[in-house]
């Protein structure tokens, strides 16, 4: 199936809201032209947008602006598809928006009628327990007639309510940039994290040993790229710099390709040097050795050839020459060794590093029968050790965010 053009833009901003399935419930308001900024900014940060339209705004917004807009089809009548039920029952979407939010489809909600589309999209949202954040809008004597405010104050405690812009008499729909930072911040963004700026390497190198050839290794720089995604998620700015690896990196980092070990020790220069970072992950696996490569392509008939190697510069024991106060965090990989030589063997490139932490693992035999999953080891300078227990990469990235927030903190 064809992509449809609209999504292009998604993650264009950043990937706070990536995975995540989003219901737009667009009522009846004179604001409700607003639903569809409000709608293209949520993709942009990578959620997956559903627009339910009321009859009434129909009559003001053709549905196929909405479905431009999302590249989803537009919920205007329920139909023996069940579209309630597949957008708001159990675990079936993330969140449910209503904006703008009128007096009527607030009393609805209140009173548990359901004979609208949207009335009953939040009907059946509301009893599988998915988040309700509903913009309100409308003149503010409504707002303010006791009734409202009754219904207002019985669905607080499920409902979460977006202020009005009281300007002119009129209780106005917040911007959606206002109900897009009100998303972003319940869906991952980090009070610890947010505004930091972030440095992460990531991937492997290749090493010229001739004109075609190269020495390299088998990392993917998938946790390289998962650690960025959840960067930017909690808010960060993230920098990535990407060694050849085979995960494409997140639109929402600046990401800065190299190849060698030598061009990936001199864009991390560059960047701690031109710019103050508060955190450095450096993931990538970059080679221990390289070599002054041939000039031409090394001839295939010869019985043997010996390559001289000599020793890399190690990028992660110039980065506190450059930083002093950056917090740095290291990888150490080790194959088929004890857990407690894995500790000892990261407590002594904490020491050598100057590292604030290190994340150890063994890839050995046990990670090689299944790449997709992991354990992780955390040592800090404290002597702290923190395990992830045998998962896959995505939660082993969540779990090393969670570590760096709590040593930030």
């Amino acid at each position: 199936m064809n992509k449809h053009p609209s999504l292009d833009i998604v993650e264009s901003y950043g990937t706070e809201l990536a995975g995540k399935k989003i219901v737009l419930c667009v009522t009846g308001s004179v604001a409700a032209y607003k639903a569809i900024e409000l709608a293209r900014l949520l993709m942009r940060h990578g959620a997956d947008v559903t627009c339910v339209a009321s009859e009434a705004v129909t009559k003001l917004i053709q549905p196929d602006y909405f479905k431009w807009a999302t590249g989803n089809r537009v919920i205007t009548k329920l139909t023996g598809k069940m579209e309630h039920v597949a957008l708001a029952d159990y675990k079936k979407s993330d969140c449910i928006i209503v904006y703008p939010g009128t007096a009527n489809t607030l009393g609805k909600l209140a009173n548990g009628i359901d004979d609208t589309p949207i009335s009953t999209v939040l009907t059946v949202g509301f009893g599988a327990k998915i988040p309700i954040i509903m913009a309100l809008a409308m003149h503010q004597a409504m707002y303010e007639n006791v009734a409202v405010l009754r219904n207002i104050s019985f669905l607080k405690e499920r409902v979460e309510f977006i202020e009005p812009n009281f300007i002119e008499g009129k209780a106005k729909v917040a911007e959606p940039e206002d109900v897009l930072d009100y998303v972003l911040d319940r869906f991952g963004r980090s009070s610890v994290l947010s505004g930091k700026k972030i440095l992460i390497t990531a991937g492997p190198t290749a090493e010229p040993i001739d004109t075609v050839r190269v020495l390299t290794n088998q990392s993917s720089g998938k946790t390289g790229v998962l650690l960025a995604r959840e960067m930017i998620s909690a808010g960060a700015g993230v920098t990535l710099v990407y060694g050849p690896g085979t995960e494409k990196p997140p639109k929402g980092a600046k990401t800065i390709p190299v190849k060698t070990v030598r061009q990936m020790f001199d864009a991390v220069k560059k960047e701690l040097q031109s710019r103050r970072y508060d955190v450095a992950i450096l993931s990538a696996a970059p080679a221990d050795y390289t070599t002054i490569p041939a000039k031409s392509k090394i001839k295939s008939d010869k019985a043997s050839i010996t390559i001289k190697l000599q020793r890399a510069p190690k990028i992660i024991d110039n980065i506190k020459k450059i930083q002093k106060d950056i917090f740095l965090v290291g990888f150490k990989a080790e194959t088929n060794i004890s857990r407690k030589k894995l500790v000892q063997l990261a407590k002594k490139k904490l020491g050598e590093s100057q590292s604030d932490i290190i994340v150890a693992n063994d890839i050995g035999t046990k990670y090689q029968k299944n790449r997709e999953l992991n354990e992780v080891i955390i040592v800090d300078k404290s002597g702290n050790i923190a395990s992830s227990g045998r998962k896959k990469k995505e939660e082993i990235s969540k779990f090393i965010r969670k570590q760096i927030e709590k040593k930030l903190a």
